[in-house]
């Protein structure tokens, strides 16, 4: 059964926000955690996302940050900036759809709206407006039950996407996302995933056959070899570094506002923001995860191409 197209593929970062110390937005940081994923063969890119803490950022900051990611990706040969809306109520969603595809977004990415419990039916009426909405640009519908609490499934997917046929891919964020993944491709039409969770399950997802990842974004030069690995056929050497990070990222990901913080700090002492100030409220890191922090960094350094605080370049990309 042929997959539907699919907009993304390979590794596609989650952006974080950078703030200044004193919590304000730190516009030209975000510019330059862009300009430095583009520079290590990032092709697509998610904002914002859990991990870009939009729960945090007004209206008017969103909008700012948004089109800053458009203007200066543009450009870009080959770049599919993805806007995720995660807003709750339809209209908003909608029309902060529309304004992102008039903006230039490659794909839009729809949270389903899940405070003070709506029905299957106002969630499902809600993807599939939107999905009208910005029609024949491509939806990714991202299913994360463990931070929303919703409920679907591979038919009840695939029933939306047979109506609307931009709803193309799914960001599973299931735990465990595998046997979703699996189901998509069962479906008619059979429907591409991409992973999320950090990629804690990033290696049995490929074997279901996810066509990508979505982690954060403060040490892409992993999964970036991760990912070269795998598709190169070199597989043992992808499990191997799989393995590696694996304890760090499963420690991470036990809480949204603990991986927050711990590649905030990460991405700071890379030298990619200037500041790891997360808003409040927020997970503060103890004394022992500093330190994993740190082991982390040594163990990665020749990956990470750590030289004099700054993060250096590797070459190769998502689609090698």
């Amino acid at each position: 059964m042929t997959v539907r197209e699919y907009p993304v593929s390979g590794i596609c970062p989650v952006l974080e926000t950078p703030f200044t110390a004193d919590g304000e937005v730190d516009y030209p940081g975000f510019e330059r955690l862009i300009d430095h994923l583009v520079g290590i063969g990032v092709r697509s890119v998610m904002y914002p996302g859990f991990a870009s803490e939009f729960l945090k950022l007004s209206d008017a900051e969103r909008d700012t940050l948004t089109t800053l990611l458009l203007d200066r990706t543009r450009d870009v040969a080959g770049f599919v900036a993805v806007i995720s809306v995660p807003d709750h109520a339809l209209k908003l969603a909608v029309d902060r759809a529309r304004s992102a595809v008039r903006q230039g977004a490659g794909a839009i990415n729809v949270l389903p709206p899940h405070q003070l419990g709506p029905s299957s039916a106002a969630v499902r009426q809600h993807v599939q407006e939107i999905a009208r909405a910005v029609a024949p640009t491509p939806v990714v519908l991202q299913y994360a039950p463990a931070q929303t609490g919703t409920a679907l499934d591979g038919p009840i997917i695939a029933e939306m996407a047979r109506e609307f046929p931009n709803i193309c891919q799914v960001k599973a964020e299931s735990t465990p996302p595998g046997a979703l993944i699996s189901q998509l491709l069962e479906q008619t039409p059979a429907l591409s995933s991409v992973v999320g969770y950090g990629g804690v399950q990033l290696i049995d997802a490929l074997r279901r056959g996810a066509v990508g990842a979505q982690p954060g974004c403060s040490f892409t030069e992993l999964y970036l070899q991760l990912w070269a690995n795998w598709q190169a056929g070199r597989e043992d050497q992808a499990i191997a570094l799989h393995t590696r990070m694996l304890p760090y990222i499963s420690y991470w990901m036990q809480g949204v506002e603990l991986i927050i913080a711990a590649e905030k700090r990460i991405s700071r002492l890379r030298g990619l923001i200037d500041s790891e100030h997360c808003r409040a409220p927020a997970r503060a890191l103890d004394a022992e995860e500093e330190a994993m922090i740190a082991r982390f960094l040594r163990e990665f350094e020749a990956e990470l191409s750590v030289a004099g605080g700054q993060a250096g370049t590797r070459s190769g990309g998502p689609h090698e």
